[in-house]
């Protein structure tokens, strides 16, 4: 429920960054709400959540799965007879394992995603590929067999192990810090400072596998073959800092998507969890 809220609220924002990463050159999207606009204008605002349908297919599995299973998965790394707080590195260990684990099911929605958000990229008039969610994922399994819905699963797995990591380690430190000042309580306000800095460590840390990814999983003309070739490709021909290329849109993004799904995640939590628990 948590991750699909933010995925619904957030999308836009998603949809810029992935033109922003896959735009090689010229200068037609500028910016987070440069992009936005152009887009809304182009193709009409309803573009701008275009890969809601695989977005929520993707939240389902691969939010529930990352943030449902990270608190077993350190409490199983700690151990039972430990007492205090998990040690931070725990922490970064159970969010790179869940991570992992959830993507190498999600893939495949992953992939329909970025395709169809960068399809609104083709010449004015061109037929759209794909119409749907569910006929995506036929066609790429017509097309490039059963495990082309698992391409670019390499640099998924390491985008999404590593901003996993970054996200649910550092919200937990983060919030875990601003307890013991005694100043904060477990209230909105908490939740929300601690999500806005999970999101700026998770672009900070995994913006460059980010960028490969869709650049590897967009590539429908076989101009990469493979991470290894991307990355070296695209620090040849556009320089490092393209790595980082969406920095903004991307802190947008996960910055908005981290505060919307920890605040709903929490207030759930409250909701669901017996008062004496």
């Amino acid at each position: 429920m948590a991750a699909c809220t933010a995925e619904a609220l957030t999308l836009p924002l998603d949809t810029a960054k992935v033109r922003l990463q896959l735009q090689k050159e010229g200068n037609k999207y500028r910016g987070l709400l440069g992009t936005m606009k152009t887009i809304a204008a182009e193709e009409g605002p309803k573009a701008l959540w275009k890969g809601l349908e695989p977005g929520l297919h993707r939240q389902c599995l691969f939010g529930g799965l990352r943030i449902g299973m990270y608190e077993p998965v350190r409490n199983l790394y700690v151990g039972k007879d430990h007492k205090g707080e998990p040690p931070l590195h725990l922490k970064i260990a159970a969010g790179l394992t869940t991570g992992a684990l959830a993507i190498c099911i999600a893939s495949p929605t992953d992939l329909v995603k970025v395709r169809m958000q960068s399809e609104g990229r083709l010449p004015p008039g061109t037929p759209k590929k794909y119409p749907s969610a569910i006929s995506a994922y036929r066609i790429i399994a017509k097309e490039e067999g059963v495990l082309g819905l698992w391409k670019g699963l390499g640099p998924n797995i390491a985008r999404n192990a590593i901003i996993n990591a970054a996200e649910l380690a550092s919200y937990d430190q983060i919030k875990q810090s601003l307890l013991a000042t005694g100043v904060f309580k477990d209230n909105i306000v908490t939740h929300l400072v601690a999500g806005l800095g999970a999101g700026f460590f998770a672009v900070c840390i995994g913006s460059p596998v980010d960028v490969v990814k869709s650049r590897v999983m967009g590539d429908r003309v076989g101009r990469f073959n493979g991470v290894l070739d991307c990355f070296v490709k695209t620090a040849r021909e556009e320089g490092i800092f393209a790595f980082y290329k969406g920095f903004i849109p991307n802190f947008g993004r996960l910055g908005s998507w981290n505060v919307a799904c920890f605040l709903t995640l929490e207030q759930v939590k409250k909701l669901v969890t017996p008062k004496d628990h």
